[in-house]
């Protein structure tokens, strides 16, 4: 969000590049959940139930003196492809690579830690053996969820084809059905994985997984097998348990920022006098005291600033009084202005210490995450959004985490990330180097909270070009760019070249962002331009000649705007073109 009234624009100019082949995890039993060393040959090992990381089971290397323990796996791969190969592994020595290849290695890893190497087949190769090992007489290693991302080559004679793309048919708070269409060839059964690990071997096209968390998100892949080896695995499927939350909000919701803690062209709007319509009401700012310090403050605009300010008392009262109505009070953390690095333990501590006080003191519904500008950024080599390495991202998560089990299921999570910092991830990731290290930088944030999120609203303003799943390039300040923005968010996405895609989000999870007017930022939309978005997204009609990926979503919840001081001082447009429009949609 922004205090002035025209920003420079953050992504411009980006280079057109080619999405990634579809990529899935190549190796066969690469959590060890099969209990078994099956799809690998080892001169020393075996399957172990501790210490795992995930699952029930990993690999325990054998090491002697006269022995490395070393276990590999051959792979059909294709020609001239890149891959990246990964593995979670404990104990001293551990190596890990690619016969004839390249190779890392720890030399001591007390817990489970991660390795990480990339490489590119030969223009004629097709399969690739891997290996992981120790090293003589120095103990035993460990390793787990072993994967080697990237297209599988053609099956082994014998193996069975790939099965087709799993389908939920039944999905409760505590439980999945699926189903798919039979693999091609002799099939003995089965396996479903998540990740790397197996939650279900069964004989048939049919699976039911029990035991989960309602509300929860997983995906899985399905792969064949016969004693012949297993199949490529299908494409994932991406579903979410029942049992969900809303927060109360209504089912499309008008969501707004309030300059509370500042003064600027727009002018000072007291809490009390904020029409009803506004459905959430994110308090701007709250800042740190440094960028690294954690320690969060909010104070409302001083009298010198803002001569019409409530008192605090008076603030507080207000609160209550829109909390009675049903609306949502949050705390909103950044802005341009407030920068916020998580660097170390400490400062995660204090983030979470400030923000519970500041939520406390006002009585708040929860919290905003608005990072912007250097405040999330990914390390190199932090390519995998689903398990990220850089401190400022892990201690961000964690916060969160803990925020959200202080404060339980009536807390209020929402983020405001720029285009930059999401969609942008589609084609560029920061921690695979070559670029700005915070192109897609919120993903792993998302990701790691999507149980817990109550609505992203991506602000699609302020932003250049940005290519859409369609492959072209969308620009902001129309109809068109709402739409392809959304819909990446909805449908999910490859992420650059990582050879991972994030996984879509629940439409209710949903809204996007806009400028309530013209000085408030670049891309301001006219109302009937925002109309068509929503009528597109909503009803799938009206959408020009874009196709949604993700489907129509008669569940998105609604618009963001920055802010409602410039939608005041605009004479309420804002307001009062979009709220009866959302309350008219199915």
């Amino acid at each position: 969000m922004r205090r002035i009234w025209v920003l420079a624009v953050l992504v411009a100019g980006l280079l057109v590049a080619t999405g990634p082949a579809h990529a899935e995890n190549v190796l066969s039993n690469g959590g060890f959940e099969t209990g078994s060393l099956s799809g690998w040959s080892c001169s020393g090992g075996s399957v172990v139930s501790s210490p795992v990381r995930t699952g029930s089971h990993a690999l325990a290397g054998g090491v002697t003196s006269g022995d490395n323990a070393k276990c590999t796996q051959t792979v059909n791969v294709k020609p001239g492809t890149a891959y990246t190969l990964s593995a979670w592994v404990r104990g001293n020595y551990v190596y890990l690579g690619v016969t004839g290849g390249s190779s890392t290695w720890t030399p001591s890893a007390a817990s489970y830690t991660k390795l990480t190497l990339s490489f590119t087949t030969a223009a004629d190769q097709t399969s690739a053996q891997v290996f992981l090992h120790g090293w003589y007489g120095a103990g035993a290693y460990h390793a787990d969820d072993v994967e080697l991302d990237g297209p599988g080559g053609d099956p082994q004679p014998g193996v069975p084809g790939r099965p087709g793309t799993p389908r939920a048919t039944t999905v409760t708070d505590d439980s999945v059905a699926l189903t798919w269409t039979a693999a091609t060839g002799t099939v003995t059964g089965y396996r479903v994985y998540e990740g790397s690990g197996v939650k279900a071997t069964v004989t048939g096209a049919n699976a039911t997984l029990p035991g989960l968390a309602a509300c929860s998100t997983h995906t899985y892949a399905v792969a064949a097998y016969n004693d012949a080896g297993e199949s490529p695995r299908s494409e994932p499927l991406t579903v979410t348990t029942t049992g969900c939350t809303d927060g109360g909000l209504p089912k499309h919701a008008l969501i707004g920022y309030l300059h509370a803690s500042f003064a600027n062209g727009s002018g000072y709007v007291r809490m009390a006098d904020v029409p009803p319509a506004w459905d959430i009401i994110n308090l701007a700012f709250g800042e740190p005291t440094s960028p690294t310090s954690g320690d969060i403050r909010f104070a409302p605009c001083p009298a010198s600033e803002c001569p019409n300010v409530e008192s605090e008392a008076d603030l507080t009262a207000a609160i209550r009084a829109k909390q009675a109505q049903g609306k949502k009070v949050l705390i909103s953390i950044g802005g341009q202005n407030g920068q916020v690095r998580l660097t170390t333990a400490a400062a995660r501590d204090a983030f979470v210490r400030s923000v519970s006080s500041i939520i406390d003191r006002y009585g708040l519904d929860g919290l905003d995450v608005d990072f912007e500008g250097h405040s999330l950024s990914l390390d190199p080599g932090d390519t995998d959004f689903r398990n990220p390495t850089t401190p400022v991202v892990v201690n961000l998560i964690s916060a969160l985490k803990t925020l959200k089990a202080r404060y339980g299921a009536r807390f209020v999570l929402t983020m405001a990330p720029e285009t930059f910092f999401v969609q942008v991830g589609h084609q560029f990731y920061g921690g695979s180097g070559g670029g700005d290290p915070r192109t897609g930088a919120y993903l792993p944030v998302i990701h790691a909270m999507r149980d817990a999120l109550t609505v992203l609203h991506v602000q699609d303003y302020n932003s250049g070009p940005v290519m859409g799943l369609d492959g072209q390039y969308h620009q902001m300040g129309g109809a068109d760019f709402h739409i392809a923005m959304t819909d990446m968010v909805k449908a999910g996405f490859p992420v650059a070249n990582t050879g991972h895609t994030f996984p879509g989000l629940r439409p209710e999870q949903i809204a996007f962002g806009l400028p309530a007017a013209v000085s408030a930022g670049n891309g301001h939309t006219p109302p009937a331009q925002v109309h068509q978005a929503l009528n597109c997204l909503v009803k799938g009609q009206q959408c020009g000649s874009y196709t949604l990926r993700g489907g129509p979503s008669p569940a998105l919840r609604g618009l963001m705007t920055w802010s409602i001081n410039w939608d005041r001082y605009y004479g309420w447009e804002f307001m009062n073109s979009h709220e009866p429009f959302l309350n008219a949609l199915p």
